[in-house]
């Protein structure tokens, strides 16, 4: 009798997308590596690749609350895959191995040891697994660092890659294997998702950005499906989708934005009305007018240039169709931002704008003019595996304030063996030493402890960190670099009868210079009436931004300088009891 031998579907899914992936690897070889976005044939390989993932983990979603970490929380391990641009990667880690274990996947660990070892880069920390790989572009497969109960315990959940790259796709398991880490699949129906890191950005708080790719990926699931889905197994409460910029072609954020804190927003800036800033701005103003942080305000909008070639072209035909030069493709390694640097001329500008707004962290500019003309950077060739155990603590910047009375600051904290203390170290002048205060629980169900900073008299700086000890033991502060890194807020305190007329402090306009939206932070007292408009050096008002009532609080007004040409302009607020003035530059 003759043998008849079956195959399942699954197997004849696989079989088949390796056999057209061999074939496509063949054409591919010694012409180029393989893009961020798709190659050659890929997208006609989508729907076979789609039917041959098989499940290695959990496919149903977690049966506890869960929380997505943020980039900027701890890091036990930095993940690379080692097949091209080796001088990017190499400078990657050596930037890594003092902030945390480096685990590189690779086809021969010895050839990268000894290529690492001659370019003095030591392997302090590192790490190596031999698996098959398709490509560098690992942000865009590997899993994401999960917590059970905020903070008890770590699990990895895995997206279905946006390409058919079988071998990229199975990363995420051998990471849960190496670290011993529970592994979550968005696999099998009804909670299959196709998605990829760079189109996704958290607070480490159940508020997450992407662009509509994320929708593109799942055209047979509606937009509330792939919320159910991304709730379920990442916490993400709200999921805020911007539109697809028209000159990325791979749609990811993290080619023009990336958060720096929980109320934090770095955003990438084209030169007016060129190549993908006009819809930047859209976006953003889209957020502004939508979405507050997770504090309740608004968010705090710092601009980065987008770096154009040397002949001046940007992406886009029409601007001389350059590379997509980009700032915000960075990441945080616990203590360190490693940050992709082009050009001198303009990298200097952007490296000081990280370091303005991350004080104490170490910034680093790693050349990637060899990555990007695949469309990809830092961010896009690493990824990160979060620490078993994280001690969270989460801490509004306080605002600027007229007021000498002592300055309360609030904290989330906590640990799975709870704190058993925490502090507010603070200074006013970064010669001298900080001196503490202790903070106490002040709302056991939000997790919330409190410290008040002393008052302070007339006007100063005022740098401050937190720092909690759990009841295991563990140490951690934030910012995560203190003391070296700080919170900072001003004291402006009038004396006598200008004291009693003060009704407002007008906080420092940002960015300043500005070049597109821009922020007007003011502190009221008590709700008043006035106006508040900008004048230009002729003394010609150009823009009344508000008029009428200012309601007592921290509010947030804003104008889009791009609408305005080159120069010294006043922000004039006016209001009963007097007026303040504060000049913007506009480049």
């Amino acid at each position: 009798m003759q043998k008849v031998y079956t195959i399942s579907k699954k197997l004849y899914f696989k079989t088949l997308i390796h056999f057209l992936l061999i074939l496509f690897s063949f054409n591919l070889a010694n012409a180029q590596n393989l893009p961020v976005g798709f190659g050659p044939g890929e997208q006609e390989m989508m729907p076979a690749y789609l039917q041959s993932r098989e499940a290695t983990g959990f496919t149903t979603p977690p049966n506890f609350p869960v929380r997505t970490a943020a980039e900027w929380e701890e890091e036990q391990a930095l993940l690379i895959t080692w097949t091209s641009y080796t001088s990017v990667l190499k400078e990657i880690v050596r930037n890594a191995v003092s902030q945390c274990i480096v685990l590189i996947t690779c086809s021969d660990s010895n050839s990268v040891k000894s290529y690492l070892t001659s370019n003095n880069v030591p392997l302090t920390n590192v790490r190596f697994i031999k698996k098959d790989f398709d490509s560098v572009w690992i942000r865009d497969y590997a899993g994401n660092s999960v917590y059970r109960n905020d903070v008890d315990s770590l699990i990895l959940v895995d997206w279905i890659y946006n390409r058919p790259r079988p071998d990229d796709d199975a990363m995420a398991q051998y990471h849960a294997q190496y670290f011993n880490i529970p592994f979550y699949q968005t696999l099998n129906s009804p909670y299959d998702l196709v998605n990829t890191g760079g189109n996704f950005m958290s607070d480490g708080f159940g508020n997450a950005f992407a662009e509509n790719l994320i929708l593109d990926d799942n055209p047979g699931k509606t937009t509330a499906q792939i919320d159910s889905i991304i709730k379920w197994f990442m916490g993400i409460k709200r999921y805020s989708k911007l539109t697809n910029l028209p000159y990325d072609g791979i749609h990811h954020i993290d080619m023009h934005m990336k958060m720096l804190n929980e109320e934090t927003l770095l955003v990438g800036q084209f030169p007016s009305g060129i190549s993908d800033g006009p819809q930047i701005e859209a976006n953003l103003l889209y957020i502004l007018n939508n979405f507050n942080s997770m504090f309740g305000t608004p968010y705090k909008i710092i601009r980065i240039p987008m770096c154009p070639s040397t002949s001046g072209g940007y992406p886009g035909s029409a601007y001389g169709n350059a590379y997509y030069r980009t700032y915000t493709n960075s990441v945080f390694v616990n203590k360190t931002l490693l940050v992709p640097t082009y050009y001198e001329e303009f990298d200097t500008t952007a490296l000081r704008i990280y370091r303005e707004a991350l004080p104490g962290y170490n910034v680093i500019g790693i050349n990637c003019n060899s990555t990007i003309s695949a469309s990809g950077a830092i961010h896009c060739i690493t990824h990160s595996i979060g620490v078993y155990d994280p001690l969270l603590i989460s801490h509004q910047n306080l605002a600027n304030t007229t007021s000498s009375s002592p300055y309360p600051v609030n904290a989330r904290i906590q640990h799975r063996s709870g704190i058993q203390s925490a502090k507010v170290y603070y200074r006013t002048d970064t010669l001298q030493p900080y001196q503490f205060v202790t903070m106490t629980l002040t709302n056991a169900s939000l997790n919330t402890w409190t410290g008040y900073i002393p008052g302070q008299t007339g006007q100063k700086d005022v740098y401050y960190y937190i720092e909690a000890n759990s009841n295991s033991g563990k140490i951690q502060k934030r910012p995560m670099p203190a003391p070296a890194g700080y919170f900072k807020f001003n004291v402006n305190v009038l004396t006598g009868q200008e004291s009693l007329r003060q009704e407002f402090i007008f906080n420092n306009i940002f960015p300043n210079p500005a070049s597109a939206i821009t922020c007007v932070p003011i502190t009221f007292e008590t709700t008043t009436h006035g106006r508040l408009e900008i004048f230009n050096s002729l003394g010609q008002q150009v823009q009344m931004i508000h008029e009428g009532v200012f309601e007592k609080g921290n509010r947030n007004f804003f104008f889009d300088a791009s609408e305005f040409s080159s120069g010294v302009y006043n922000v004039v607020l006016t209001t009963e009891k007097g007026t303040d003035v504060q000049k913007v530059i506009v480049r």
